[in-house]
C-alpha cells in the first residue's frame, strides 16, 4: 500500500539514524557526523558517512536514509523495514486507506498553493505597496540578498486582492483556507486573509518544502508576529524555522558552524546574514520534545541562545526541563548567556559577529548552568526556601531516564546548592588556614568544641537532620571541614546518616580515622570529668545546640529571635517549630550558667 507521506516524514523525523546503524557496524565521531567501516562491501579504512538523515559511502556508493538503511541490511522489503521503525518509534501504522493517494495528493496541492501565494508575496515587497515593509527589513540591516534568500515578502492590506490574484491561476478560497493563509467562519466557509498589512516569512520543514508563513504586522497592531495555523502538512510544534538550511552549515566547524536555538525569525536571519547559518528557532511557543529530537538528529549539542530578559530566562528553564527526560549520554544542550536585554539580532548589529562568535565559544552545558537557572530568584532563602529548592533540584535530576546520568546531574546541583547556600567558606578554608570569613572565630577553646559538634553527629547520627544548616555555617579547620563534607555527602545520597557503625566504617574507608578519633577524644574527656545527663537529658540535640551557642552567643540569640518572628508570622513548620524550642532551651541553659569546657 501507498503510505502517507507526512506519516513517513515523522517517523524519519522521530528516528535517528546513527543508532540503527550503530547495531551494525562500530561508529567513530568525525566532527559533528559518524564514520564506520561501511557494512555493505568490506573495507578496512572507513568511507561510510552517517549524517543527520542519511548514510553514503564513499567506497560503493551505498546511499539512503533510515528506511533504506534497514532495507539494505536486513533484507526487509520497504513496508516491513517500515512497520520495524515505526514499531521502535511507538507510532501507530497507518490503516489501508484508499483516500490515502487523494491525500497524498492533497498534501502536493496545499504545498503548490503556499508557493504560488509566496511568489505574489516576495513579488509585492518590492512594489510600490510594498514600500514600508521593505523600509522595515532594510532598516533591521538586512541586505537584498538575504531578503531574496529568505524569500521574505509583503501581504498586502488584505482587501481581496490575494484572492483575486490566486483566482487567476485557479487556486480557490477554499484552497488558500486549506493551506492556512485565509480564516474560516464558524461554518468553514472562507472569509478573509489571515495576513495583512504584515512581512513575511516564510515557514519550511527540515526538507525544504514551504508548509506556511509567519508575519510581523508593522504599526501598534496585535498580535505583532502571527503564524499560520495547524494544517495538514504545518505542525508548529514539530517545525524550527531554519532547520532546512541549518543541516548542512552545521557540518563544518568552529562557531559559524553550532546548532544555535535563538527565540525569532529575526534572530535567525540577522545571524545568518553575520555568517552564523547554523541558527534556528520555534515558533514563537517554548521549544518542544519534538523540536529537541530534531535537533539533535543535526548535533548532539545544539546551543540555546535566548534573550538576555526575564522572559528569555523563563524560555532557558522551560527548555531545559522539557529536554531533562530526552537527555542521555549521547546528546545534551548547552546555553550562551546573552547580556541582559539583548537579543542575537541586536548584538550582532551593535558589537558585530566576532562579539557573537566569543559568546558562542563560552556557551556552557546544561549540567553547569542548570542550578543558576533553577535557582534564579533565590537570594538569601530561609530553611523553608533552601529546602523546597533542593528538593526541586532532586526531582530535576530524576527526570533524566538514564540512572547514572541523573546521578551525576543530582550530585552537581546538590556541589552548587551547597557551595552558594551552605558551605560557602569551606573550600577556603582549607586554601587558606587561619584566614576566617565567618563571624565565627577560631580559638583553641572554640576548636575543642567544634569537636564536640562533630563527635555528637558521629555518635548521634539523627541529630544531623535538625542541625545541618548550622552546621554548614561553621568555619572549621581543613581536616574537621574534611569529616563535615563526607558526613554531608553520605547524607545527600542516602537521605540521612547510617547507624553510628556504619558510619565509622564509611568514614574510615574515605581515610578520616585519625580526625574521628580525636574529636571522639576530645568529647571523650570532657564526659570523664562531668556528667551532663541533669543537664541535657537523653536529647543529644540539646548538647549540639548548647556547645554550637557556646561558640557565638550573640549570633545564636539572634537566630533564634528571626525565627521566633517568623514563627509568630506562621511561616514555621512542625519540624522547625520543634528546633526552635530545643534552640530555646539550650539558650536558657546557657544563661543560667550551664557547663563549658573550663568548668
Amino acid at each position: 500500500m501507498a503510505l502517507d507521506p507526512a506519516f513517513l516524514d515523522e517517523l524519519r523525523a522521530r528516528t535517528p539514524i546513527a543508532p540503527i546503524i550503530g547495531r551494525r557496524t562500530k561508529l567513530v565521531r568525525s566532527g559533528k557526523n559518524w564514520k564506520a567501516c561501511c557494512p555493505f562491501h568490506g573495507e578496512k579504512t572507513p568511507s561510510f558517512y552517517v549524517y543527520d538523515d542519511h548514510y553514503h559511502c564513499f567506497g560503493c556508493q551505498a546511499h539512503g536514509d533510515v528506511i533504506t538503511f534497514v532495507m539494505q541490511s536486513e533484507g526487509r522489503s520497504f513496508p516491513e523495514a517500515v512497520e520495524e521503525l515505526a514499531t521502535a518509534a511507538g507510532m501507530e501504522m497507518p490503516k489501508p486507506d484508499r483516500n490515502q493517494r487523494e491525500q497524498a495528493e492533497r498534501a502536493r496541492t496545499l504545498g503548490e498553493v503556499l508557493d504560488a501565494v509566496q511568489a505574489s508575496w516576495q513579488r509585492r515587497l518590492y512594489q510600490p505597496e510594498g514600500r514600508e515593509g521593505l523600509a522595515y527589513l532594510q532598516g533591521r540591516g538586512l541586505t537584498d540578498e538575504t531578503i531574496a534568500a529568505f524569500g521574505l515578502g509583503w501581504s498586502g492590506e488584505g482587501r481581496g486582492g490575494l484572492v483575486a490574484e490566486m483566482a487567476a491561476l485557479d487556486i480557490t478560497p477554499a484552497m488558500l483556507r486549506d493551506a492556512g493563509v485565509m480564516r474560516a467562519d464558524e461554518d468553514g466557509t472562507p472569509s478573509r486573509e489571515l495576513f495583512f498589512n504584515r512581512v513575511t516569512f516564510p515557514i519550511r520543514d527540515r526538507r525544504g518544502r514551504l508548509v506556511s508563513f509567519g508575519g510581523r504586522i508593522l504599526g501598534d497592531g496585535q498580535p505583532k508576529y502571527l503564524n499560520g495555523p495547524e494544517t495538514a502538512i504545518f505542525s508548529k510544534r514539530r517545525v524550527l524555522f531554519g532547520l532546512d538550511r541549518a543541516r548542512e552549515a552545521v557540518r563544518g566547524t568552529g562557531a559559524a558552524s553550532e546548532l544555535l536555538v535563538v527565540e525569532g525569525y529575526m534572530d535567525v536571519i540577522a545571524l545568518h546574514q553575520a555568517g552564523f547559518r547554523g541558527a534556528v528557532a520555534p515558533l514563537g511557543t517554548a521549544l518542544t520534545s519534538e523540536q529537541l529530537e530534531a535537533l539533535w538528529q543535526v548535533a548532539p549539542a545544539p546551543v540555546l541562545c535566548f534573550d538576555g530578559d526575564a522572559a528569555g530566562q523563563r524560555a532557558a528553564v522551560k527548555a531545559a526541563e522539557t529536554a531533562l527526560p530526552l537527555l542521555n549520554v549521547d546528546r545534551s544542550l548547552r546555553f550562551c548567556v546573552l547580556p541582559e536585554n539583548d537579543d542575537p539580532d541586536s548584538l550582532v548589529r551593535r558589537d558585530g559577529p566576532a562579539a557573537m562568535a566569543a559568546l558562542i565559544a563560552g556557551a556552557r552545558p546544561m549540567g553547569d548552568v542548570l542550578f543558576g537557572l533553577l535557582s534564579e530568584g533565590v537570594r538569601n532563602p530561609g530553611p523553608e526556601q533552601r529546602a523546597a529548592l533542593r528538593r526541586r533540584l532532586v526531582e530535576v535530576a530524576g527526570l533524566i531516564p538514564d540512572k547514572a546520568l541523573a546521578s551525576e546531574y543530582r550530585s552537581t546541583l546538590l556541589d552548587s546548592f551547597f557551595q552558594t547556600f551552605r558551605r560557602s567558606g569551606v573550600r577556603g578554608s582549607v586554601k587558606k588556614a587561619g584566614v576566617a570569613t565567618s563571624p565565627v572565630a577560631i580559638m583553641d577553646a572554640d576548636l575543642q568544641r567544634q569537636c564536640i559538634l562533630s563527635a555528637i553527629i558521629l555518635e548521634q547520627p539523627g541529630v544531623l537532620d535538625e542541625v545541618q544548616d548550622a552546621y554548614c555555617r561553621l568555619e572549621l579547620p581543613a581536616d574537621l571541614a574534611a569529616l563535615r563534607e563526607d558526613l554531608l555527602d553520605l547524607y545527600d545520597a542516602r537521605g540521612e546518616l547510617p547507624p553510628p557503625d556504619e558510619l565509622a566504617a564509611c568514614l574510615s574507608t574515605a581515610g578520616l580515622d585519625d580526625v574521628c578519633l580525636r574529636v571522639r577524644a576530645v568529647r571523650g574527656r570532657r564526659e570523664g570529668g562531668q556528667g551532663d545527663d541533669d543537664l541535657f537529658g537523653t536529647d543529644p540535640r540539646h548538647e549540639w545546640w548548647h556547645f554550637y551557642a557556646l561558640l557565638n552567643v550573640e549570633r545564636f540569640a539572634a537566630e533564634i529571635r528571626a525565627d521566633t518572628e517568623r514563627m509568630c508570622a506562621g511561616d514555621l513548620d512542625e519540624a522547625a517549630w520543634a528546633s526552635l524550642r530545643t534552640r530555646l532551651l539550650a539558650l536558657d541553659t546557657l544563661r543560667r550558667g550551664g557547663t563549658d569546657l573550663d568548668e
